[in-house]
């Protein structure tokens, strides 16, 4: 058996011990990457840890220890009601108000991390205050991100270009831009009614300051049932549950019994009329993600970086808001993340990758090439970095386009999409960042709900923009 195809059946195997005794996925990748590494592949441990993506890591804490804060001192509260003032009430626009945003950033030259970095944890609390589904609002996130993510001035967009004109291929920049973003809208559209965005929309306008929708309890005031005193610094809605786990908002607004078998009810909480004023520490923490926006788009800093460097200003000046701050980082998402990524490391030093896609490109029918490198794209892109992939893998497909009998435009664009879109899985940067920010959920539950929607979207739409970006220029 060759090195390449035990690598695999390894990877195979941690996923379904994770999946069958619920352990962290990332501590066995890391065993897996110590044992493939040194018994399989002959890397040392300078080789094994070149695909801990250190970058990521601090992506992850510095964003989750920054919004930590803000949910804190009630930053995130104050803007989600700033929110709902904007779309006059109507909650069910806020889904689509954050994928423009997403689009936006990216369109004009942000880096897709970077732009759902700043943009997810402000939707997710939206999502956990008026009881949208996360698994929603971050798709929405992340195929905003994406839908604009080809624009010829963006990132993505001057990347792919490059390669196309370095192997002298037929190129349109137009095309691939609207290609990827009707892809992510229709893909956007179809989660919006399959995940409750049609029951949102007939909720109509809300109150903002009446009462809470979908629930008919008041949104002024503490519940009588739960005694109707106030307290915490962050004026938020505060869980009192029989676990750690977390329950969605549905069970935070009526007090039933979770998944887990206890009951949720209501803790104490501060007038929400609090959420609409800003206080000395409210008005830091904003300027601090406007800081991060600038930061990053303008400057071109890093992330995670920049992140943990606002947090600690911000923890230095107000310690009582920020005490518990560093706790609520998501660790075992840290943990996960990292340890699947760093055996996807070890995967490319020892040569997987690049075996898998050189064996689909010498097959010899055009047609079937065309699809298979375009699952290799969405498989391994859902692990690994977008960009690299799509770097990877339009080389490989220039043999037989310059054969003439594939049209190089739309295989390109085939390519660029599958290898993009399935950014939604929780392994990518992506969708790791819309599950570490993701307050007040069943992490466990989510993170599943994540890898089987990013597994129904690598295996559906690789085949469906084959069928429509490449079939039709086939001869």
């Amino acid at each position: 058996m060759s090195p390449e195809l035990i690598s695999i059946l390894v990877l195979v195997v941690v996923f379904v011990i994770a999946t069958t005794r619920s352990v962290n996925m990332g501590a066995l990748a890391f065993a897996a990457a110590f044992a493939v590494g040194e018994l399989v592949a002959d890397l040392d441990a300078d080789g094994i840890f070149a695909g801990f993506p250190g970058d990521l890591f601090v992506v992850l804490v510095g964003v989750t220890y920054l919004f930590a804060i803000a949910r804190a001192n009630g930053t995130t509260d104050w803007l989600v009601h700033a929110s709902i003032r904007l779309v006059r009430g109507r909650v069910a626009l806020i889904p689509w108000v954050m994928f423009a945003i997403t689009g936006a950033l990216t369109a004009i030259g942000a880096v897709s991390p970077a732009a759902v970095a700043i943009v997810a944890p402000i939707a997710l609390s939206f999502a956990a205050r008026y009881g949208i589904s996360p698994l929603l609002m971050g798709a929405m996130v992340v195929h905003g991100a994406q839908g604009g993510g080809f624009s010829p001035i963006s990132i993505y967009g001057t990347i792919v270009n490059g390669i196309v004109e370095r192997e002298n291929l037929p190129g349109n920049e137009v095309f691939l831009f609207l290609a990827s973003l009707i892809v992510n809208l229709v893909i956007a559209g179809v989660m919006f009614v399959l995940f409750g965005g049609l029951k949102l929309w007939a909720q109509g306008a809300v109150p903002v300051d009446g009462a809470a929708p979908g629930t008919g309890l008041p949104e002024k005031g503490d519940r009588p049932e739960n005694g109707g005193s106030s307290s915490g610094p962050s004026g938020s809605r505060a869980l009192a549950t029989g676990t750690g786990t977390g329950t969605t908002a549905a069970t935070e607004a009526t007090g039933a019994t979770g998944a887990t078998g206890t009951t949720t009810t209501l803790a104490p909480r501060q007038d929400p009329a609090d959420t609409t004023h800003l206080t000395p520490a409210r008005i830091a923490t904003l300027t601090a993600l406007v800081a991060l926006v600038v930061a990053v788009l303008a400057f071109d800093l890093d992330a995670g970086l920049t992140s943990i460097t606002l947090a600690v200003i911000l923890s230095a000046a107000w310690p009582e808001d920020s005490r518990t701050a560093v706790g609520q980082i998501a660790w075992s998402t840290v943990l996960l993340i990292c340890g699947v990524l760093t055996y996807v490391g070890v995967l490319d030093e020892m040569g997987t990758i690049k075996w898998a896609g050189e064996g689909v490109g010498g097959i010899g029918v055009p047609l079937l090439a065309a699809v298979l490198l375009c699952y290799i794209g969405a498989i391994v892109s859902a692990f690994a970095s977008s960009v690299g992939i799509m770097g990877a893998l339009i080389p490989l497909a220039v043999p037989f386009l310059a054969q003439g009998e594939i049209g190089a435009v739309g295989m390109v664009a085939a390519l660029a999409v599958s290898a993009t879109v399935v950014d939604v899985s929780p392994f990518s940067t992506n969708g790791a960042l819309v599950l570490a920010a993701a307050p007040d959920v069943d992490r466990e539950r989510f993170f599943r709900q994540l890898m089987i929607y990013g597994g129904i979207v690598v295996a559906v739409v690789p085949a469906v923009v084959w069928l429509v970006l490449v079939v039709p220029g086939f001869g």
